[in-house]
């Protein structure tokens, strides 16, 4: 059956984009990446779709809204004087969208609670609202404070009955110190979740080849169903 993943994470700025790039990588098939909200960015400016082109070669990439500011997408279209789609209405594309593709990606701004429409709803609300089956990535830090932040995450998707596939772990360093090490079986432990996969530190540099030929050994085939 077609996979929706949802990628979301415990914060911004953990790796989101470049786990979502590698899930594109290693996935087979026909793969569509959805962007519905893409804050910081100008017209002409490479956003995140951008990046998850150049990694893996993916050309079906799909942006909802573009806003100037790098803020929340509430805020930056608030700020803007401009409408944002709303949440069904992003559902109803990436539904049209696993109807004629082997897997759908869908990058949330942020964390998951960040709201997405003119109403505030969020990533959560958005997979509410989808026909097809759908599960949650979650990427996380490795470092100090990530088991409560995970946690609190991963409680929130339970709360909403929302199905997570698995923890992915967005910049795992090449030399890991002592909380590193016991937050990667800690994490697991705490949610409940498996951590089905680890990108390297610095794997958003890798060239196109470089980065397509990792991207699977990234993941724990034993654990992740895709």
């Amino acid at each position: 059956m077609t996979k929706i993943l949802l990628v979301t994470g415990t914060d911004t700025e953990v790796g989101k984009t470049v786990v979502t790039a590698a899930l594109a990588a290693r996935a087979a098939g026909s793969v569509a990446v959805v962007k519905p909200a893409q804050t910081g960015v100008g017209p002409d400016e490479p956003g995140d779709l951008a990046e998850v082109r150049r990694l893996t070669g993916r050309t079906e990439l799909h942006e909802g809204i573009r806003l100037r500011d790098p803020l929340a997408p509430t805020t930056a279209a608030r700020r803007e004087g401009v409408p944002l789609p709303s949440v069904e209405s992003h559902a109803k594309f990436v539904d049209d969208l696993a109807r004629t593709h082997d897997l759908v990606l869908v990058e949330g701004a942020g964390g998951l609670l960040v709201g997405l429409d003119d109403d505030g709803r969020h990533l959560g609300d958005l997979a509410a609202h989808l026909a097809g089956p759908f599960a949650f990535v979650v990427v996380t830090r490795a470092g100090l404070g990530t088991l409560n932040h995970t946690g609190l995450t991963v409680e929130a998707l339970r709360a909403r009955n929302l199905p997570v596939e698995g923890l992915v772990v967005g910049s795992w360093p090449a030399d890991p110190d002592l909380a590193e090490r016991c937050n990667l079986e800690d994490l697991a432990a705490t949610t409940g979740v498996p951590v089905i996969g680890r990108v390297p530190a610095g794997a958003g540099r890798l060239s196109q080849a470089e980065f397509t030929a990792s991207a699977p050994t990234w993941f724990d085939a034993d654990l992740i169903r895709l």
